[in-house]
């Protein structure tokens, strides 16, 4: 697991509140960018951070993923209280995947090898340089500059 990903990783025992509350500092964002980039109303943010959310509905949770830079799985262990299982890399679907957006909640479920919509297999590796993928907010390898996207 890369280095960035493994400080942003919750901690044992971590709420909700204070895991959105740690990474949102980390990447120093306020709480308006945050609600911004992750397409949620800033009074869920806050509410998020104060302990008055203890679940996510999956378009939020993936949102705020995106947002905060994080897989799903962080977000859905630190609702559920358990630990965070290894998570080699995100995954995307080639075809499927609109370059700059989160990806589907589907794809990035641990068990997930194929897309739902059009059956190709799914991605999680630079096509060219091999690195795994570490961020889906660019459409380019950080590595070797080639496109995720075919």
């Amino acid at each position: 697991m890369p280095l960035l990903q493994q400080e942003l990783a919750p901690n044992p025992e971590e709420t909700l509140a204070n895991y959105v509350r740690r990474v949102r500092m980390s990447l120093g964002l306020s709480q308006k960018e945050l609600a911004g980039r992750a397409g949620v109303h800033l009074q869920s943010v806050g509410k998020i951070e104060r302990g008055q959310t203890t679940r996510l509905k999956q378009a939020p949770k993936s949102g705020l993923a995106y947002a905060l830079g994080v897989p799903v799985e962080y977000l859905d262990a630190v609702c559920k209280g358990v630990a965070v299982e290894a998570i080699a890399s995100l995954k995307f679907c080639p075809r499927c995947w609109v370059p700059g957006t989160p990806p589907d909640p589907m794809w990035t479920t641990t068990r997930s090898k194929y897309c739902f919509a059009c059956s190709s297999a799914l991605c999680d590796r630079c096509p060219d340089c091999h690195k795994p993928v570490e961020s889906l907010k660019f459409r380019f390898c950080p590595y070797c500059g080639q496109s995720y996207k075919k």
